[in-house]
């Protein structure tokens, strides 16, 4: 009996060393893979881009051109104007990364004509971003974050666009800190970040509110306007406006879009000269 028993207790023991001696499966990585694509020419949207992964750890990979828009700024206008009028995109190399493997696909592009610029147009004419979060980021002389969004959606309806980050080329030095920002209020990263209190109703424009307007856009050739309206919120070190203004009478020019109403938001941090930061058509 004596020796039954002992056999019992080797053989839980043994067990026992078994089950301890188990490796525990270790848990699925649940965080999502990120991919940062961009087309730059004047390396602003690099430097955008290159903050986001940067945050993000994520994998980032450039659009390039098989020819290159590499002349100056009224040469890349011609060339576009002329592949517009005649319906082609430029031919664009094949990406290294395998977008399906990804979860989150940042889009990044300098804003021409008001939406991306026909390179990632090409991307997007041979890419399937279905079932993705797709989040467009863009550098722009006056605007164009909101039009350039909608013909991401369009372009890719099966996909989830995500809202976007943009930046005046004008006002580049602010960007890490706006992304910074973008990333904490998307929950991309982690970290308190400041939420912006509504605008104020719309009234008319004052005289001094005339003038930070006609300041924020003096100089800026491609925005003739005058202010009709404006909202006010209180943002940090200072205020925001968002202006409605009317574009000015102006002759008939190919390179100025045509006089409609937009909306201006100018920035007025403490001590410094007010700034426009986006125009919306």
């Amino acid at each position: 009996m004596k020796h039954i028993k002992l056999i019992a207790i080797v053989a839980a023991t043994a067990m026992l060393a078994a089950s301890c001696g188990q490796k525990k499966e270790a848990p699925k990585d649940e965080s999502p893979k990120y991919l940062v694509l961009y087309y730059s020419q004047t390396s602003n949207t690099k430097a955008v881009a290159e903050e986001i992964a940067g945050y993000l750890g994520a994998d980032i990979e450039e659009i390039l051109a098989m020819q290159p828009y590499d002349g100056d700024f009224q040469a890349t206008i011609e060339r576009c104007m002329q592949e517009r009028e005649q319906g082609v995109k430029p031919e664009i190399q094949p990406l290294v990364a395998d977008v399906s493997k990804y979860d989150v696909i940042f889009i990044g592009y300098p804003v021409w004509f008001g939406t991306y610029a026909p390179p990632v147009a090409a991307l997007l004419d041979g890419v399937d971003l279905s079932g993705k979060k797709v989040v467009p980021f863009c550098t722009f002389g006056s605007g164009g974050l909101e039009s350039s969004s909608k013909d991401l959606v369009a372009k890719q309806p099966n996909a989830e666009v995500l809202p976007g980050y943009g930046v005046r080329a004008a006002r580049l030095e602010a960007m890490p800190k706006e992304v910074e920002e973008f990333l904490k209020a998307g929950e991309f990263i982690e970290g308190e970040y400041t939420s912006l209190p509504d605008f104020s109703n719309m009234h008319d424009v004052s005289d001094d509110e005339a003038a930070i307007f006609n300041t924020a856009v003096d100089g800026y050739p491609m925005l003739n306007a005058e202010a009709k309206s404006v909202a006010v919120r209180t943002i940090p070190n200072g205020t925001e406006y968002l202006f409605v203004a009317i574009d000015k009478p102006r002759d008939a020019k190919a390179d100025m879009p045509p006089a409609d109403e937009l909306q201006v938001y100018v920035t007025v941090v403490e001590g410094e000269t007010p700034v426009f930061t986006k125009v919306v058509r």
